[in-house]
């Protein structure tokens, strides 16, 4: 009788992190680790963190890498590097930039506290057909907007908004520099808004992303797309939103 015999590869580290499963740099991926280090109070304020060697030596990769993700946590004045003294823990690390993405119709009209938002582009008459895949049917025209909006001089999110044309000369130019998508539509009078709908997906930030929200290259980001629909079934808004994916929150009420 003839026995096969399996060959044994290497046994995985488990305690390693796993970064080539992931399109994200290698750096970005450490980043977000050691950033949730930071948080979770794994890293203690005050506290020495571990050296390049060990960390390079921790996660299997250059020490390099481990600079360049040592490096992001700096500029977010998480960690102070001290010459022959090494890496500390900020005593008070800047508070999170948090970004709530709502799951409720008052959260999504309400306005974010502390954020202002810029215009980047306008333009009237734009064809429905560049909107992306939507429910209702299309209006006539769309006036296309492209916003960006900032917190604590951060960008957080980059916005495409197409509101139906005819809307349009009820919408004053202070609506466009303080409302949400929702609430410019919600807000108007006489208008109702008889459905919907919102779908977030994760993905990373392509160059055009990354340069308007002042990200890396692949950096992690949410897409949110929403819609709002009047009683004929008439697309009156669509909006399609890319946060940073190191801002987002979401908050999900359970019944």
């Amino acid at each position: 009788m003839t026995h096969s015999r399996r060959l044994a590869g290497p046994t995985p580290d488990l305690n390693r992190p796993d970064l080539n499963r992931s399109p994200v740099a290698r750096y970005l991926q450490l980043a977000t680790l050691f950033r949730h280090r930071v948080e979770s109070g794994v890293w203690a304020p005050g506290t020495r963190i571990p050296t390049v060697d060990e960390l390079a030596a921790e996660c299997g990769v250059a020490r390099a890498t481990i600079r360049q993700a040592l490096d992001q946590l700096a500029e977010d004045g998480l960690i102070a590097r001290f010459r022959a003294r090494g890496t500390f823990v900020s005593s008070t690390p800047p508070p999170r930039l948090w970004c709530d993405v709502e799951t409720d119709w008052n959260g999504l009209l309400r306005s974010r506290e502390g954020a202002r938002i810029e215009i980047l582009s306008d333009t009237p008459d734009q064809d429905g057909d560049a909107i992306p895949a939507s429910p209702g049917r299309r209006a006539p025209a769309y006036r296309h907007l492209r916003r960006r909006h900032w917190r604590d001089e951060k960008p957080f999110l980059l916005a495409d908004v197409w509101l139906d044309q005819r809307l349009s000369p009820l919408v004053t130019p202070e609506d466009l520099l303080t409302k949400t998508a929702l609430r410019l539509v919600a807000s108007l009078p006489g208008i109702r808004i008889a459905g919907a709908h919102q779908t977030l997906t994760i993905g990373a930030a392509d160059v055009e992303t990354a340069a308007a929200l002042h990200l890396p290259l692949n950096a992690p980001i949410a897409h949110v797309y929403r819609t709002a629909l009047d009683p004929a079934g008439t697309l009156l808004l669509a909006a399609k939103g890319i946060y940073r994916g190191d801002t987002v929150r979401i908050d999900v009420k359970l019944r």
